[in-house]
């Protein structure tokens, strides 16, 4: 992969749409997209007060910086400034009661859980 600047804040931020998924409230940009498995692989979500994605694995493991606000993980609490490490074949769900921005870094493609 060859050296890449993203400007964010020339950025939209489009929602997220998953089919079969609920996402209503959650918003993404593209940070870093791997053209050999096409997805992005690092990427802002914005998730509006009352968001949540469901129960998920990730097969790959996962990090998320919180760049503002507050957000559940499973049963972790994490506010402004947190970094959350779930390592490959981990499980969680993600609710913000009052809204964030979450910068995350997702190596493979989660699965979602019933």
């Amino acid at each position: 992969m060859e050296k890449q600047i993203t400007k964010t804040s020339e950025l939209n931020w489009k929602p997220l749409i998953e089919e079969g998924v609920n996402t209503d409230g959650i918003f993404y940009k593209v940070l870093c997209f791997d053209e050999t498995t096409n997805r992005p692989k690092t990427f802002l979500l914005k998730f509006e007060a009352g968001a949540s994605y469901p129960n998920h694995l990730h097969p790959g493991g996962e990090e998320i910086f919180v760049l503002e606000g507050e957000v559940r993980s499973a049963k972790d609490e994490l506010k402004t400034g947190d970094y959350l490490y779930m390592p490959p074949q981990s499980t969680h769900s993600v609710f913000s009661k009052n809204g964030c921005t979450l910068l995350f870094i997702v190596p493979e493609e989660v699965v979602i859980l019933n």
